[in-house]
């Protein structure tokens, strides 16, 4: 579709909204009043006070550590339903490409493929996560070992599921489609099955489309979700979701003159029969919440998951001005992880000293098994090769291709066994502190299947916590925090264990934070953060030793963020945040040099979303984002140009129970690059689209 079509659409939407009259938002104030979740801390607009991820309920003003939170109401404004499109508004993410196949964050300049989790339990495979049972996002940062374990050296993102509510029988159905010609249909039901029992399905279907000349897919989910009140004071959920992703996989466009090269934004520099992924998700859990007594309460969780994936992919690895050069292979993945949690919680008082007491065990379980094969490309001398360079064309001519044999066979077992304790004491009404600590027990074995190697590493590791709050007002704190997390040598897939690894002690990760919170108003909260994390035990060749590594590879990386989040006025919703933050390696590893800028850091990000009912009948709103530039990887060759992009939005309803929306991505259609995995896989951000969405209450 032209621009001049896309324009025309957009703008012939919002003139229509406009002059429609009678209109209103389906989710007024009065109706979120009878909203279909009870959210723990939600005040009405963009504004959360607590997170689930916690797992203490405390106050986020009185949390040591920095935390976004994005509930339902914001991701229905801007109309996402991928994490990583929710996160591209968090202040201190950005995110990495992903190959094309996951989501990949970096969170204070340390990438990750696993720092996931669902209701507070690991979810760490290698998938794109919906939003469409997800009442809200949470993402904390810096080192959150104690409460989550290996990893989260810069944080984690937590989903908090949709639960079922007794009371009313409640209904909704949404749909919507864009301007790239992408649909998706949603439906959510809770249904009172008797005065102690709850029933919520959620279910989706996505059809996917984008800019790029080939593209598709689509995506199917289902979550039933069964409550129970079993007596006074306690509760019990039941869950289950099956995903299915099926999706082009694009790798994005090579670089050329250290920039993404320019003239090729919508070429597709891959294979229509091999870029291919694809994934079934089984994920089953349970949680139990029981009041022992006043003030103490028992909460056990379990899941087990299964994730069975396969994808293959050609991909560019180089180019000239006239030529680029593919390289491709193929890959599948079998993991299941079994997770049990228990966590006792106690709020009392010690000689005058308040407590909030929290004792944690954990234990998992997790196997997988992985494949790859090379692609060969055919060669005039009737051989095969592992690339090919051809003609640079917008529609490139690949040469026929074939497969190796198997170059990975691997099988993995994790088995983690923890416990965490943490105390948040209120020596006075003006003064907190926050101490615990975590060991971990973490042990891995691999086979090699081609060779029979086997391999195994144990690791016993501590994670403390340390933080203090000091509360001049009773809606202003003031607080500083040190955390430290591990990661294990053998990365956070744990897909292989290299035999040159396993004498390795694991990576480590230490944060300092200084900030400030200020609840202006009940729904109007400001943070403000200063940080630094510091990663040491990094890999780097032992120049005694060729063949053998030594940790004495460091980095580190310092910043500074603000955020604003709540209701400015009772029409105004507004959500924005600001970060500077600058990184580099300290010490030699094996990726790059001692001075080496971090990659996919850049100094300065600012996102902002905001929506103003302009009448009771009648909203409007309006985000930006802004990235200045960034290093595509640690290589340091090629910079992603900083970018400011403009969306915008008109919500209308008719009646209480019909409302539409209108939302307009990259409305200057500015051209941009958002993220990259290698100096030649960059992604390229979509031009101007709009998105229509009708929104059905029954």
């Amino acid at each position: 579709m032209s621009l001049a079509v896309r324009l025309g659409l957009s703008s012939a939407g919002i003139a229509l909204m406009l002059a429609a009259p009678g209109l209103a938002r389906a989710d007024t104030a009065d109706d979120s009043a009878e909203a279909m979740i009870v959210v723990n801390g939600h005040l009405g607009g963009y504004r959360i006070a607590v997170a689930d991820a916690t797992k203490t309920d405390t106050p986020l003003l009185d949390t040591p550590q920095s935390v976004t939170t994005l509930g339902r109401e914001q991701l229905d404004d801007q109309a996402v339903e991928q994490l990583s499109d929710a996160l591209r508004y968090v202040p201190g993410v950005t995110l990495g490409q992903g190959e094309g196949h996951r989501d990949q964050v970096v969170l204070r300049g340390q990438s990750s493929t696993a720092d996931f989790f669902l209701d507070g339990l690991r979810d760490d495979a290698q998938y794109y996560r919906p939003l469409y049972n997800t009442e809200r996002v949470e993402v904390l940062k810096g080192a959150n070992a104690l409460l989550f374990g290996r990893g989260g050296g810069g944080g984690i993102v937590n989903r908090v599921s949709k639960t079922p509510v007794r009371g009313k029988a409640k209904a909704a159905v949404a749909g919507g489609a864009d301007s790239f010609g992408a649909w998706s249909l949603a439906a959510d039901a809770n249904l009172p099955l008797s005065g102690a029992l709850a029933l919520r399905l959620n279910a989706t279907y996505e059809d996917f489309a984008s800019h790029r000349l080939i593209y598709g897919g689509h995506f199917a989910g289902i979550a039933p979700t069964l409550a129970a009140t079993l007596g006074e004071g306690s509760r019990l959920v039941l869950g289950y979701e099956y995903a299915r992703d099926d999706r082009t996989i694009d790798r994005g466009v090579p670089a050329l003159g250290g920039e993404p090269i320019r003239g090729f934004d919508r070429t597709f520099f891959g294979s229509t029969a091999i870029n291919r992924g694809t994934v079934d998700a089984h994920i089953a859990r349970a949680r139990l919440d029981h009041e022992l007594a006043d003030g103490l309460t028992l909460s056990l969780a379990a899941q087990f998951a299964r994730y069975d994936k396969a994808y293959g992919n050609v991909l560019p690895s180089g180019a000239t001005a006239t030529t680029v050069t593919l390289t491709g292979y193929a890959s599948t993945a079998r993991r299941s992880n079994a997770i049990g949690q228990a966590n006792l919680v106690w709020k009392g008082m010690t000689g005058g000293i308040g407590h909030t007491l929290l004792a944690g065990l954990e234990a998992g379980s997790q196997l997988g098994g992985t494949t790859r094969r090379n692609v060969l490309f055919a060669t005039g001398s009737g051989g095969t090769a592992a690339s090919a360079t051809i003609p640079l064309a917008t529609t490139l001519a690949l040469p026929a291709t074939s497969w190796s044999g198997l170059v990975t066979d691997a099988h993995s077992s994790v088995r983690t066994l923890s416990a965490y304790v943490q105390d948040q004491i209120e020596l006075a009404p003006f003064l907190q502190l926050v101490a615990g600590a975590r060991y971990d027990h973490f042990r891995i074995a691999a086979t090699n299947r081609l060779n029979g190697a086997a391999t195994a590493r144990s690791d016993g590791m501590w994670s403390p916590r340390l933080g203090m709050i000091l509360k001049p007002r009773a809606n202003l704190s003031l607080y500083a925090s040190y955390a430290k997390s591990f990661l294990p040598q053998s990365g956070d897939q744990f897909s292989t264990l290299d035999p040159s690894y396993q004498s390795l002690e694991p990576e480590q990760f230490r944060n300092i934070e200084l900030g400030a919170k200020w609840d202006i108003t009940p729904s109007l909260a400001v943070t403000a953060a200063a940080f630094q994390v510091d990663r040491s035990n990094s890999r780097v060749s032992d120049p005694a030793n060729p063949g053998f590594w030594v940790l004495t590879g460091a980095s580190r990386v310092k910043g500074a963020e603000f955020s604003l989040a709540g209701l400015l006025t009772d029409r105004w919703h507004g959500s924005l945040g600001y970060t500077w933050q600058e990184g580099e390696v300290r010490a030699a590893t094996s990726a790059a040099p001692a001075g080496r800028q971090l990659d996919k850091l850049p100094h300065h990000q600012f996102s902002a979303w905001t929506r103003y009912d302009v009448t009771a009948r009648l909203g409007l709103g309006l985000g930006l984002v802004h990235q200045s530039s960034q290093f595509a990887t640690i290589s340091n060759a090629v910079r992603l140009p900083g970018f400011t992009r403009l969306d915008a939005a008109v919500y209308y309803s008719l009646g209480e129970r019909l409302s539409l929306q209108l939302n307009v991505e990259n409305l200057t259609d500015t051209r941009y690059f958002p993220s990259a995995h290698t100096d030649h896989n960059i992604a390229t951000g979509e031009p101007i689209n709009a998105r229509l969405t009708a929104r059905i209450k029954f």
